[in-house]
């Protein structure tokens, strides 16, 4: 069967009966503590340290994982996985045939099951990293808003793909995260139809049980979003005993008391269970109560009251098909579990690192009916169990071939015609660049931009106008004064807005930035932010990073050159999370042409079918004098200098072109600069060439690629021997100069260009912004933080005597 075919496939008419599901719950449950026994009892510890695993938080979503992956979900559908259920999701996998069993010991080993599910690490399918709270509870949404934007754009080559559903298993303290909320309040969110999100409500987090009136409230505020909300909060046998005579009572007891003292009264023995139960009723309702559960024996009695929805297959299928039917909006379903079900130390409020002992573990073996000989044993293939997970399967199209991910070559990209003014800044370069592409039929269609409210003010005007705001509806026509931003949304809009969530923003680009590999079409996402509020969504951008997705995005204005704005608008630290963070390729560009070359490279990364990358570009509005760079083009040419600006960075001024020239054996000094201080840094050159110093000035592009390059090479040296290879930095700094002393300057924290001096050992006077700016001129500010031409030549100096002594 082919794979489009398959996902068009409906859901087995065969339902599988509540023993055989009973079963499954139980041996996942039993695989999934196993393998946290495993791995913190039987597997040596080297270092000491505990393992962990969470066996109660895995414990409690046994049954909602039976129920997904058993029974409700299709092929095409995309799950994330609560980050502490990643043993037994692993477990799920085994049974289902994705995951082979030499791989159960070894959960939290190197190279073996990463301690939270992770689509690039793990061996088996994971559709969702997660692991930071809230940012895997939220992923699927903007996952199923890049589903639908492709389906529109695409349609020729996404019709056939099935009518995904995306779905979220968290954990209910995983709402605390405001990210979780940024998120369901986003305008274009709110009517993702095909979304649910199940919450695992077992009213504990890592310290404590969560208090029952918060619960209602979290109930309310989803309601208040707009999001159809619905309850498994008992189970059947409970549901039956509710409609037996004093079953008001009982039900009325049971939703009125605490959290804690439900807690503590599932876990007493049956006699003293009967006595809370009934002398924390109500007087008036204390026989009716009494007469309800009078025939229920005292040792099954803690049993019947901890019957809750969340492991009831009946009525976990109930409120599934209930989110089916509601097309218009998002559906959050709220399942009443218990923390380490079927555990020892179930319903214990501090259970969530609890680890079960040898006899323990090996009690809870005969309980669940485990192998005795082999503790990884699936279930043979002629059992009832065994039938239906090889059935599930192939409903869920396991083991057949993924769709051909387009582009399937690497586009060629060429460079766009834009006119660059005499005195341009990066920003302006940066718009007119993209509202230049979004003219071209084949590119251009694959570019979709996104900013949190900020679009006109990072210069998206030019593209929007041409490539439109993107909504599912075509808006109502607006009146017909013209305007000189066309804010006209409809379903072929490029340009997604979101609201004041930087949060939001990384999360929208982690997940457009999979489109080819979730949905077969590469997008090439780009977004906007002020520079300095990079730092409020880190996290988000970090596991953007951590996903591998492929995005570019563009900070700024920036820097302390963002002048008149303040010290709470100027960033200083993103150059270094350019440099640091894994998978992030960073340009900070001066001229115009940079910027062009810069951002093409970050859509080829996009769009590449092998080694991709995401892309950060630092900008600014400052407008620079373009015929600064005069001396690169005329001494490398126009490719060379592209060449040199993607590698990292070239020579823009060398001593030998002073004006006058310098006398023999006049002292070296390297000044070293990056984005909008590059003029203080001509000027500073020049006078160092006035008081016969043979300065030179390399112009750094990306701190990112010099450093990256450098490091690697010192770390092949090291394990491997051989050559000491530094990549680029070899090229801009000549055998003849590389202990000649070094200034670097750049508006960001002095240490972001420093490694410099350290590929050869030269003495280096770091200068950059180390305190926090203020409102000013770029001369007050540049000034104020030791980074205009004047202490360019002081450092300078000063290096020198460095080098001297």
């Amino acid at each position: 069967m082919a794979v489009a075919d398959a996902q068009r496939a409906p859901p087995p008419a065969r339902r599988p009966d509540a023993s055989t599901l009973d079963a499954v719950a139980r041996r996942i449950l039993w695989l999934a503590v196993r393998m946290i026994h495993e791995a913190n009892h039987v597997r040596p510890s080297p270092d000491g340290l505990k393992v962990g695993g969470h066996q109660a938080s895995s414990a409690s979503v046994v049954s909602i994982l039976t129920a997904l992956y058993f029974r409700w979900l299709r092929a095409g559908d995309l799950v994330a996985i609560k980050p502490h259920a990643s043993p037994a999701y692993h477990a799920v996998q085994y049974l289902l045939g994705n995951l082979d069993a030499s791989m159960l010991p070894r959960l939290r080993e190197f190279g073996g099951l990463q301690s939270y599910p992770s689509r690039t690490k793990d061996p088996d399918p994971v559709d969702f990293s997660t692991g930071s709270m809230g940012l895997g509870a939220v992923a699927p949404m903007f996952a199923a808003l890049a589903d639908r934007y492709l389906r529109l754009h695409f349609h020729d080559t996404i019709a056939g793909q099935p009518e995904r559903r995306f779905v979220a298993l968290v954990g209910d303290g995983e709402l605390d995260e405001g990210n979780v909320w940024e998120a369901i309040l986003e305008e274009g969110l709110g009517d993702l139809g095909n979304v649910t999100m199940v919450v695992d409500l077992n009213r504990q987090s890592l310290d404590r049980v969560v208090p029952g009136i918060r619960i209602r409230r979290v109930e309310g505020m989803f309601a208040a979003a707009g999001w159809h909300a619905l309850e498994a909060k008992y189970g059947r046998r409970l549901q039956a005993r509710f409609a037996m005579p004093g079953g008001d009572a009982l039900r009325e007891r049971i939703d009125d008391m605490e959290n804690e003292e439900y807690q503590i009264l599932i876990r007493r023995p049956g006699a003293e269970a009967r006595t809370r139960l009934l002398e924390g009723a109500v007087a008036a309702r204390r026989d009716d109560l009494a007469g309800n559960v009078e025939d229920v024996p005292d040792d099954a009695l803690p049993g019947l009251l901890a019957d809750l929805g969340g492991h009831d297959q009946a009525e976990l299928e109930r409120v599934l098909r209930a989110s089916d039917a509601e097309l218009a909006r998002p559906t959050v379903i709220f399942a009443y579990t218990i923390k380490g079900w079927r555990l020892p130390f179930a319903g214990d409020s501090l259970n969530h690192s609890a680890l079960l002992g040898l006899e323990q573990v090996e009690a809870l073996g005969l309980a669940l009916d485990a192998d005795s000989e082999d503790p990884w044993a699936g279930f043979p293939l002629a059992s009832p169990e065994g039938r239906l997970a090889a059935r599930r399967r192939r409903d869920l199209g396991y083991g057949t071939a993924r769709p051909t991910t387009s582009p399937a070559t690497a586009p060629v990209i060429a460079v766009p015609d834009i006119r660059i003014a005499a005195a341009s800044s990066t920003q302006q370069a940066f718009g007119d660049t993209l509202a230049a592409l979004a003219r071209d039929p084949e590119l251009g269609r694959r570019i979709v931009t996104a900013a949190p409210d900020v679009a006109v003010s990072t210069n998206l005007g030019g593209w929007i106008n041409r490539a439109g705001v993107f909504s599912a509806r075509r808006s109502p026509d607006r009146d017909d004064v013209k305007r000189p931003l066309v804010w006209e949304p409809g379903p072929a809009g490029r340009h997604i807005e979101l609201g004041i969530s930087e949060m939001n923003l990384f999360l929208w680009l982690s997940q457009f930035g999979l489109a080819g590999e979730l949905f077969g079409e590469r997008l090439a996402p780009i977004g906007s932010v002020y520079d300095p509020f990079i730092a409020r969504g880190l996290d988000a951008l970090i596991y953007a990073l951590y996903v591998q997705s492929r995005f570019v995005l563009v900070g700024t204005p920036s820097g302390v050159t963002l002048a008149p704005e303040g010290g709470a608008h100027q960033s200083t630290v993103t150059p270094s999370l350019g440099i640091e963070l894994p998978g992030l390729r960073g340009y900070e560009p001066t001229f115009g042409r940079e910027v062009v070359w810069s951002l093409l490279e970050g859509i080829r990364g996009c769009l590449a079918p092998e080694d991709g990358f995401a892309t950060y570009l630092r900008l600014a509005t400052r407008p620079i004098d373009q015929s600064l760079a005069a001396p690169v083009e005329a001494r490398l040419g126009l490719e060379g200098w592209r060449a040199a600006v993607l590698a990292g960075g070239y020579r823009l001024l060398e001593a030998a072109d002073a004006l006058e020239p310098l006398p023999p054996g006049s002292p070296v000094v390297q000044v070293v600069a990056a984005g909008s201080i590059v003029p203080e840094a001509v000027e500073a050159v020049r006078r160092l060439h006035h008081e016969e110093i043979a300065a030179n000035l390399i112009v750094v592009t990306s701190a990112e690629r010099l450093a990256g390059e450098q490091h690697a090479g010192r770390l092949d040296a090291v394990r491997h021997g051989g050559r000491n290879e530094i990549g680029h930095l070899a090229t801009i700094i000549p055998p003849g100069e590389r202990r000649a002393p070094l200034v670097t300057v750049a508006d960001a924290a002095s240490h972001a260009l420093s490694f410099v001096g350290g590929a050869f050992g030269a003495p280096v006077v770091p200068l950059g912004v180390d305190t926090f700016g203020q409102s000013g001129t770029i001369p007050d500010l540049y000034r104020y933080a030791g980074i205009d031409a004047d202490h360019i030549v002081e450092a300078a100096i000063l290096a020198l005597e460095l080098e001297a002594h």
